[in-house]
């Protein structure tokens, strides 16, 4: 049913890897939807160690083969696995949108691809949360085998599951979930979902058998697969070690000339997923009323055309970051494209509004994190610009509600899967550990952005009051900033921050240019000529001889000016090109193993912001020079972690944080050349 598409993606497969620079990732997609439902391979082989949560808690998958009468594992990697032998895996491949593994034992070929369909043009089918797992046999040496294929997936969260199975259209179904049920009732950043269902489904197939059990259940039976019944009627017994599976099985014979293909959804109901103070939202793909059985329905029916539709995508994507920015540049990107949807969350409003919720994973667990959307908008101005208005929508109404009560732009909307209010620093209750110049400078910047993309300001028109007030704000404040944080919070206060000036002096640039935009004339020329008067201001002050400092009062200091990547972006030019010029030549002199540090006080950098900064340079050299020791970072790393962000430039080393969104921002240099 599947074999000869199977076997062009594979082509298609191979003409893409022949292009894009090889890549080692630190960690490998697999499932990967949102901040709950995100699996990852934390090891270059698929057997090497259990699959887990972004967090790195286990959530372990377990595939098993029989060939001929001997059981082989495929994936799964605890060490209660030795016994069973494990496959040769022969290749891996990561595309935006799919992984593919290749295995071989006994005289047969195994290519396992998870598919996801992230098409960022198509909100129904990227809020889908399924992936499509697809087994594709074929004999290697000239004979036929009887196989039996087995897949199993835990319970989602702690505590005791329960089961249940399906025929729906012909497609067996296995549901497993907590009996609790927990629905948002708790937040946080390193957690596991504790409510909704965990869905395994198999399309009309021959051979196919769904089962509910336990851990303990499979080790019972896993050396031989000889399968038992699968008792539904009752509760199973379970302790902390022994917990509910959701397993499904294949009976295949693969013969020379018949190679053969089996399919199989993986999907995650939420029933409700995030809490817009004090009201629970629907996950984004329940609109009109869609039920899960809905859902799996379309899913299994769309496959053979999302499936073309990703392949032509990847290739697309491929051939447009090698243009933009060479081979190295395109696998560093693509390995973010998957890591920065899963950090999302996208929900549907009372009206049939979409709200796009981000979580700060691994930092604070933060809901809607302005200096977190920052940093990833390049990706959602490149792809689909609705999701950056699905992101700023929450924050401009919070901020304009009147619960808000600072003149500057709030840090975020909650802790996650909760949107009721700021809780970092003093939240709504003091300006303790406040980021006022950085969050209304990336307002403003990410507003004119917007409008520069949809050719018109129409969304900033019924926020303007607000955004007028971060502006005289920043027009006051941010020429030299008073001792504060910025998005850079780990690296501690720090006053008459040099860059923060310069994010400042571009977001008045950038209010001036929303103001032009909705035919605001003279506000316009007036907010143009602030920016422009305080960037010679911003040369005079930040002068150090051939670079430019950290902070205005102390020589001898530097650091990355990623923050002028958007005065070139939205076309301001209120930084004459000397400035980048001189920033840029100073970079190579103290350019690292795996990159240049933020700044002089210490060896670490950020991803997103070496590639802002690279984007900065005028040519293809200086743009490798900067970019290429990031590359190097991905590949050998030895933190096997989802991308992080935030690493030793000595080392490559983890510095800290995994899995964010921010690393969307890598898009930044094929977003400029869209841009021009």
């Amino acid at each position: 049913m599947y074999s000869r598409a199977a076997a062009f993606i594979l082509l298609a497969f191979s003409a893409f890897a022949a292009e894009v620079a090889p890549l080692r990732p630190p960690a490998v997609p697999l499932i990967v939807h949102d901040p709950y439902f995100s699996i990852w391979s934390m090891a270059d082989e698929l057997t090497a160690k259990n699959t887990s949560h972004w967090s790195g808690i286990d959530q372990p998958i377990t595939g098993l083969l029989r060939i001929d009468g001997k059981v082989h594992r495929f994936i799964g990697g605890h060490p209660r696995w030795a016994a069973i032998d494990a496959m040769r895996q022969v290749s891996r491949q990561v595309t935006a949108t799919s992984t593919v593994y290749g295995f071989e034992s006994d005289g047969v070929h195994l290519d396992l691809t998870f598919l996801t369909p992230a098409l960022p043009d198509d909100l129904d089918v990227l809020s889908r949360p399924v992936t499509y797992i697809s087994f594709d046999l074929r004999s290697t040496d000239g004979r036929s085998h009887s196989t039996r294929l087995y897949w199993d997936s835990p319970s989602p969260g702690s505590g005791r599951g329960m089961w249940s199975r399906y025929d729906l259209h012909g497609m067996k179904v296995i549901r497993v979930g907590s009996l609790a049920q927990n629905i948002l009732d708790r937040s946080g950043d390193r957690i596991e979902i504790d409510w909704g269902h965990l869905y395994l489904a198999a399309p009309d197939q021959p051979g196919v058998k769904t089962l509910g059990v336990t851990a303990h259940d499979r080790s019972l039976f896993a050396s031989t697969l000889d399968l038992p019944e699968s008792h539904d009627l009752e509760i199973p017994d379970q302790t902390d070690r022994d917990i509910a599976l959701a397993a499904i099985s294949y009976d295949i014979e693969v013969s020379p000339s018949a190679p053969a293909s089996r399919l199989l959804l993986c999907a995650y109901d939420e029933i409700y997923s995030i809490e817009y103070f004090e009201r629970r939202l629907r996950p984004y793909w329940r609109k009109k009323g869609v039920t899960i059985e809905d859902l799996l329905t379309k899913a299994a029916a769309d496959f053979p055309s999302l499936r073309e539709k990703c392949k032509r995508f990847d290739a697309s994507l491929a051939s447009n970051l090698i243009q933009a920015g060479g081979p190295k540049y395109a696998a560093l990107a693509i390995l973010t494209y998957r890591q920065t949807f899963a950090a999302h969350k996208l929900a549907i409003d009372y009206d049939g509004t979409p709200l796009y919720f981000p979580k700060e994973n691994s930092s604070n667990g933060c809901i809607g994190t302005v200096d977190v959307i920052y940093p990833s908008a390049p990706f959602f101005l490149l792809f689909n610009p609705r999701l950056l208005e699905a992101q700023l929508r929450p924050i401009l109404d919070y901020a304009a509600s009147g619960r808000w009560p600072w003149p500057y732009a709030p840090h975020d909307l909650g802790q996650y899967p909760l949107a009721n209010g700021q809780v970092y620093g003093g939240g709504e209750k003091s300006e303790d550990r406040q980021m006022p110049v950085e969050e209304s400078g990336n307002m403003l910047i990410l507003m004119a952005a917007l409008a520069n993309r949809d050719g018109n300001a129409e969304f900033s028109r019924r926020y303007w009051p607000i955004l007028t007030r971060w502006a005289e704000y920043l027009r006051d404040k941010g020429l030299d900033p008073a001792e504060q944080l910025s998005t850079d919070d780990f690296a501690g206060h720090l006053a008459h921050n040099t860059n923060l000036s310069i994010k400042a002096i571009t977001a008045l640039g950038a209010y001036g240019q929303l103001a032009a935009k909705l035919g605001k004339t003279d506000l316009a020329k007036t907010y143009r000529e602030t920016a422009q008067s305080m960037a010679k201001k911003w040369m005079q002050m930040a002068d150090d001889g051939d670079h430019y400092r950290l902070a205005f009062d102390k020589p001898g200091t530097w650091s990355q000016k990623y923050n002028l990547v958007w005065d070139k972006l939205l076309g301001l030019e209120l930084f004459p090109p000397e400035v980048t010029a001189k920033e840029i030549a100073f970079y190579e002199k103290h350019n690292n193993a795996y990159g240049v540090p933020l700044d002089n006080r210490a060896d670490y950098t950020k991803l997103d912001w070496l590639i802002w900064t690279a984007t900065l340079a005028t040519n293809p050299r200086d743009f490798e020079m900067i970019s290429d020791p990031a590359y190097r970072f991905a590949n050998e790393t030895p933190d096997r972690v989802p991308l992080s962000d935030w690493y030793w430039t000595t080392t490559g080393k983890q510095r800290g944080f995994q899995a964010r969104s921010v690393v969307g921002g890598v898009f930044i240099k094929m977003l400029a050349g869209s841009m021009k």
